[in-house]
């Protein structure tokens, strides 16, 4: 216990930290917020809605927490046109992507929700094109194999076969020259892979900020899981870890211009 600290001379008794907090562990007295016996899954919501920054945590610090600026943040049009102008990207320039990028895009990733705040998505990165190429070619080892053994899949895998074998074409990976592999720990399934999905689509749409275009990589990512070793013995991974997500990563050799659609919404109400 411990955790949170109150400055009584600036708290307002508003109640809001109590009202946030998801497992109760503050709440409030008539002398204000008091800390009761419980898990505090360090989610920072006390500290971080308080109007008077009267209350602190020290497993969210507010000496860590940021200042909104509202002016920042994107009005309805704006966040609408930044969600439908993301593409997938399957189109890259040859050009190397700096490291530096790549730890931007991930350091924002690593912030994306998780269930009960467990987090615990690890990245490891392959920007080597020889590595690169061999992972492909492994993968696509992977998928005749599947296709002799009568995969529900095999008519998907035996097209992108095909372009691999007689046209030379990079169906895994796409000539990307960076790709993310997610890791959690096998004993935090399937929660890890649940948080690993929150946060590669964060990193699909901080992308293109940094003029980076994404996309997943499922069938490496299909592979991987499967525990195949051929592939896996290229990758230097902890055995107690899990590849639970993969994107490729580069520069897009494309602007898209136009907004595309999807199928209808389709809502039902229960009232």
């Amino acid at each position: 216990m411990g955790i949170i600290e109150v400055n009584q001379e600036a708290c307002i008794r508003c109640g809001r930290c109590a009202d946030v907090c998801p497992t109760g562990v503050v709440v409030m007295s008539p002398e204000g917020p008091v800390e009761m016996e419980g898990i505090c899954l360090a989610c920072g919501h006390c500290v971080a809605v308080c109007p008077q920054a009267a209350i602190d945590n020290t497993q969210t610090p507010l000496a860590g927490q940021i200042l909104i600026d509202r002016n920042l943040l994107p009005d309805e049009i704006q966040a609408e046109q930044f969600l439908r102008a993301r593409r997938s990207v399957r189109c890259y320039k040859a050009e190397t992507v700096a490291r530096e990028k790549i730890m931007r895009l991930l350091d924002i990733a690593r912030l994306a929700p998780s269930g009960g705040n467990t987090q615990g998505v690890s990245y490891h990165v392959v920007d080597d094109q020889a590595l690169l190429r061999e992972i492909t070619a492994r993968t696509v080892d992977w998928m005749e194999g599947k296709i002799k053994e009568g995969d529900a899949r095999g008519a998907y895998y035996a097209g992108m076969v095909a372009a691999y074998r007689e046209q030379g074409r990079d169906v895994v990976l796409r000539d990307a020259p960076c790709l993310i592999i997610a890791l959690t720990p096998r004993t935090f399934q399937p929660r890890g892979r649940d948080n690993t999905h929150f946060s590669l689509a964060y990193a699909e749409l901080m992308a293109p900020a940094l003029g980076l275009g994404s996309c997943w990589a499922g069938v490496f990512e299909s592979c991987a899981a499967s525990g195949w070793e051929p592939l896996l013995s290229l990758l230097s991974i902890s055995e107690d870890m899990l590849v639970s997500g993969a994107l490729m990563v580069g520069i897009p050799r494309y602007t898209y211009q136009r907004l595309v659609g999807r199928k209808p919404l389709q809502v039902s109400w229960q009232s």
